[in-house]
């Protein structure tokens, strides 16, 4: 039965945490020796003291007739300090993780809207939306994404209202059922909608079923800007 846990020294918690990290990318127990050499100690005899002291406290078990048998019972206990150093050093790298996105335009969610050029970039050159790596997904290229705010209410089944913002990554084609950004090329106008390619048209699906789908004859009309990675939603404020 194990003795009610004493405080562990600090050569207890460093063979403790050599023990995890060792076990963690081995896969099996350290030697004596090298938990000695983990911890500045020569003498395996000293090493197996304390590895008996850890075994009554109840981190440890092992089988004194096999090598290389220690079983980590429980975790090293956590300080609030070491707490506090942990939870500063992951917010910390969580910030080292945010990335700009540059807010490239508005893109319309609801009937076209005729646009002055032949590209959405109108908005100052130093917006943007930071936002961090980890929500995109992992092989996702930053170079490849732009974000467009979205005016009007056609998607809204689709969870993107009005003011939202999309991120987009760079795209000429869509696959059916895609959430895209187009520029009609006949009418110089650009929306956001679900892509059909259908048998003789291509068909711009809203998310709203107040609304009709805009059908397009000629698919060399329709230019494919970007589709959609991510929406992120915009806190608004509720009247009392």
């Amino acid at each position: 039965m194990a003795r009610k846990k004493a405080g562990l020294s600090e050569r207890h918690k460093k063979i403790m945490r050599y023990l995890e990290k060792f076990q963690e990318d081995s896969g099996y127990s350290p030697s004596i020796r090298q938990i000695g050499e983990s911890i500045g100690v020569k003498s395996t005899s000293l090493v197996d003291y304390y590895l008996k002291q850890l075994e009554e406290f109840g981190y440890i078990e092992r089988d004194s007739h096999v090598s290389r048998s220690i079983r980590l019972l429980q975790p090293l206990p956590t300080s609030v300090g070491e707490k506090v150093v942990s939870a500063a050093k992951s917010v910390a790298a969580t910030l080292t993780d945010v990335i700009t996105i540059p807010l490239q335009g508005r893109i319309v969610a609801s009937a076209p809207l005729p646009m002055p050029a032949s590209d959405f970039n109108y908005f100052d050159a130093e917006s943007g939306v930071d936002i961090a790596r980890s929500l995109l997904p992992p092989r996702e290229n930053v170079d490849d994404l732009f974000a467009l705010e979205v005016d009007g209410d056609s998607m809204i089944d689709a969870m993107i209202n009005d003011g939202d913002i999309v991120i987009m990554k760079r795209a000429q084609q869509a696959n059916n059922g895609e959430m895209v950004a187009v520029w009609l090329d006949d009418n110089d106008e650009t929306t956001l909608k679900y892509f059909y390619k259908e048998k003789d048209r291509i068909r711009l699906q809203p998310a709203n079923p107040t609304m009709q789908p805009i059908y397009v004859d000629n698919p060399k009309q329709v230019r494919i800007m970007g589709k959609v990675v991510m929406v992120i939603r915009q806190v608004r404020n509720v009247a009392m």
